[in-house]
């Protein structure tokens, strides 16, 4: 295979040929509708919101930044502006069980009418009622009856009266009620003159005594069934005028919902009330109705209305009067509460927390029912109870309002129990891709509940259609917030760079989060140098700002190679030495270092030891790399015989962990330098991963990786040697920084893709790999005939210590 030549230029970053736009500005072109890009998503997005079966609810996924939440936002919000308004959801009391509040639904609008209705109600019975009872012809009936029971009471004590003289004795009220003394001359007898008495004559006096309390107790008796009947006949007035007074004002009331059952049930669960509770609008009220702990406080107006009169209040859940087509809502902080409502306390006079169903709150389920209800699925993850209550809710088909103390059995106190509201919603849940299949894998539930998958991708191709409607993108989004229009230069870049974010000379970020923060900074920069649109320049000085800012680090790192604490050689040769290459990633900044490894050997077992692995610094990927190593080994030399090596790899002055294949290729190109004993140019260093079969392939981050090693060389001074291997396969994605590009125009930096080891050994040492002839040797002046060569003397090595030392195995 022929060596290798450095890449071109126009390899190296693929410009964006502006002939192929036909506009100055993008002033000139029109708004773009949607998203681009994401044609998977928005079918997508479109089923899921279509379909109206159950458990379709939509999980979308995919990175930050790709527009998720506003995308899924405008179509819920177009497809909601046409479908109806849902109703209004109302509780009010349960006069029968006070604990259980009831809901009512009425349609979008009238749940503030009814509580309006009721409020003003309460207000003209509070006048109308006591007005009533100031009336003579209420007076006059009353008297009438308390005339009778009293002219009863009178009859029945002159009786007592008169069956008491005729026994000579008298009915005189003690502390204790009525008793009986006997008089003489009609006069009572002392205690003293009665025990004066004969004793046959005070033993009668006790006989008689004894039979008329027996007739007392009748009466008594008696006395206290006509009281009861009195009250019975005052209550029965009572009621009667209270009926006269406000009977017709609800009867005006009910027949305006007359088309609603639940809602006249309930005027006619009022009325009774205010018939059997009319005393509470005769007496006068504390207008203020609050505790004085609350006075300083602006009071809800659920509590403005004094106690009595707060049963007959309507607490308006869910008030759609303001609204046109179904809701849609986004919950930012899904905590339990803030999803399934809450019921709220309030301090007594007695220092006590009551509550009642004025105090009921609505939640985000409420707010978004009969519409849509978007939520950040890893908020409401780590919320406690949150995600088993949602599930529970939609299995349920209904939303119940308990406290965490009542759902789990801790509050052994009389708790409101709340009438539970019908659920039509569908949910959206925002997230990413790890967390999705998460869910998919470990909860039985998901997967039934989350039926339909919105995947945002997160690149789209770079072809000349995508391009304009990149440019109309960065037009809309320039009207939209007010910023410069962008020139067809600046339009160029900004796709430009929209490919260095995806490292793909191919690809467009669809991470639209990026790409609107690159405009207004352009847009920033333009605007400081005076121009009426933003150019090129402006872009790339937006580019170039972002990167100084997040750049600290990158050049602590750079100093310390420059300096000599860390050490990186760029020329002459090393045996068992090679710089590979290495990203770091600080936040959303990532950017390239160089690292020394180095390989020693020695006659051993067959064992390449992973010196990161051992010391626990090595993770999986960066291990099996290492592993492959021998496989290669394994496959490529002596294949008859037994490795007979003991190697050691390592990444010099690395402090932290190690993960990765992508230095494979590195250490592979060390350990073969050190088998054959032929140094590695320092002026090269190596990035990509090595199969079993000395294949390179692709890496990661290649363009940083590459521009870490140019900053090294360029502050020691190129020299036109200097450059970096990396995979033919990654060849694609380079979109390097200009001055990388104009240093390999002008011949002082080159980038190699290898397709294979042996390519790559050829240029990282100029001997020839060399290739197997037909007696299956390598050539002798080869750099596999060396490797071989030594390969095989260790093995005759290890065969002969083998045979001296028999108790060294094999």
């Amino acid at each position: 295979m022929p060596l290798p030549k450095p890449l071109p230029p126009e390899k190296l970053y693929h410009r964006c040929n502006l002939e192929q736009f036909t506009f100055d500005t993008t002033a000139e072109l029109e708004d773009l509708e949607g998203l681009i890009g994401q044609a998977r998503a928005v079918e997508a997005v479109k089923f899921g919101i279509g379909i109206r079966q159950e458990g379709y609810n939509l999980f979308v996924l995919g990175p930050h930044g790709t527009g998720k939440y506003t995308a899924v936002r405008q179509f819920l919000e177009q497809k909601a502006a046409t479908e109806p308004t849902p109703a209004d959801w109302c509780y009010v009391n349960n006069f029968e069980h006070p604990h259980k509040p009831r809901i009512l639904e009425l349609p979008p609008g009238q749940g503030s009418v009814l509580q309006r209705n009721m409020d003003q109600l309460v207000q003209e019975l509070r006048t109308t009622i006591p007005a009533a009872f100031e009336r003579d012809d209420y007076r006059t009936q009353k008297q009438s009856l308390d005339e009778a029971f009293s002219e009863q009471q009178e009859q029945a004590f002159k009786e007592l009266q008169a069956r008491a003289q005729k026994h000579s004795l008298a009915v005189i009220r003690t502390p204790s009620g009525l008793a009986f003394a006997p008089i003489k001359d009609d006069k009572v007898l002392k205690t003293e003159e009665f025990q004066k008495l004969p004793d046959e004559e005070q033993d009668k006096i006790q006989k008689d005594i004894s039979d008329l309390q027996i007739h007392l107790e009748k009466t008594i008796q008696q006395v206290q069934q006509w009281e009861r009947e009195h009250r019975e006949k005052i209550k029965k007035l009572n009621r009667e005028v209270a009926r006269f007074a406000g009977g017709h004002l609800i009867e005006e009331l009910r027949a305006r919902y007359e088309e609603f059952p639940a809602v006249t049930a309930y005027l006619n669960a009022v009325e009774e009330d205010v018939i059997e509770n009319v005393d509470d609008f005769r007496r006068q009220e504390d207008e203020s109705g609050a505790a004085p702990a609350l006075e300083a406080t602006p009071l809800p107006r659920s509590l403005r209305m004094p106690p009595p009169f707060r049963r007959y209040q309507v607490n308006v859940l869910v008030d759609h009067s303001g609204n046109h087509g179904a809701p849609v809502v986004y919950q930012d902080h899904p905590t339990y509460q803030n999803l399934m409502g809450r019921i709220e306390h309030m301090m007594s006079q007695a220092g006590m927390l009551t509550t009642d169903f004025t105090l009921i709150k609505s939640g985000s389920f409420h707010q978004a029912n009969g519409g849509y209800l978007i939520l950040d699925a890893h908020k409401a993850l780590v919320q406690p109870h949150v995600w088993e209550s949602i599930k529970r809710i939609l299995r349920a088909g209904e939303i119940n309002i308990e406290s965490l103390g009542q759902m789990f059995g801790n509050v052994t106190t009389i708790a409101l129990e709340p009438e539970a509201v019908p659920l039509d919603i569908k949910i959206i849940l925002l997230g990413d891709h790890y967390l999705y299949y998460q869910l998919s894998s470990l909860d039985p539930d998901f997967n039934e509940l989350f039926k339909v998958v919105v995947d945002f991708e997160e690149n789209m191709d770079r072809t000349a259609e995508n391009n304009m409607l990149y440019a109309r993108l960065i037009g809309t989004l320039a009207r939209k917030e007010e910023l410069l229009h962008f020139d067809r230069s600046a339009v160029g870049r900004v796709i430009e760079n929209s490919a260095r974010m995806v490292s793909d000379s191919e690809k467009l970020s669809t991470r639209m989060q990026g790409i609107a923060d690159l405009l207004r900074e352009a847009d920033y920069w333009a605007r400081q140098a005076g121009q009426e649109t933003v150019a090129a320049e402006d872009v790339q000085q937006a580019i170039d700002t972002q990167l100084y800012r997040a750049g600290r680090i990158r050049e602590r790192m750079q100093e310390q190679i420059q300096r000599g604490t860390v050490l990186i050689d760029t020329a002459g040769g090393k045996i068992g030495q090679i710089n590979g290459l290495s990203v770091l990633s600080l936040g959303q900044f990532s950017f390239g270092r160089p690292s020394r490894i180095t390989a020693t050997v020695r006659l051993g077992r067959g064992k390449v030891v992973d010196i990161e692995r051992e010391v626990e610094l090595g993770g999986p990927l960066h291990s099996k790399g290492v592993l492959i190593l021998s496989g290669y080994l394994s496959a490529r030399y002596i294949p008859d015989q037994p490795l007979s090596l003991s190697a050691s790899l390592v990444f010099e002055q690395s402090y932290s962990g190690v993960d990765g294949d992508s230095a494979s290729s590195a250490e592979l190109y060390a350990l073969l330098s050190a088998l054959a004993d032929v140094p590695i140019k320092q002026e090269l260093a190596v990035t990509g991963s090595v199969n079993q079969f000395g294949q390179v392939q692709a890496i990661g981050g290649v363009n940083e990786k590459i521009e870490g090693f140019f900053d090294v060389c360029r502050a020691r001074g190129l020299t036109g040697e200097q450059g970096v291997l990396i995979p033919a396969s990654n060849a694609k994605h380079l979109m390097l920084r200009a001055d990388v590009v104009e240093a390999a125009e002008a011949g002082q930096f080159h980038i190699y893709a290898v397709e294979t080891i042996d390519q790559g050994l050829e240029i990282l040492t100029g001997l020839p790999a060399g290739e197997r002839d037909e007696t299956d040797q390598f050539p002798a002046d080869s750099l596999n005939h060396k490797v071989e060569a030594r390969l095989a003397d260790m093995a005759q090595n290890w065969q002969a210590a083998y045979q001296t030392r028999p108790d060294t195995g094999w």
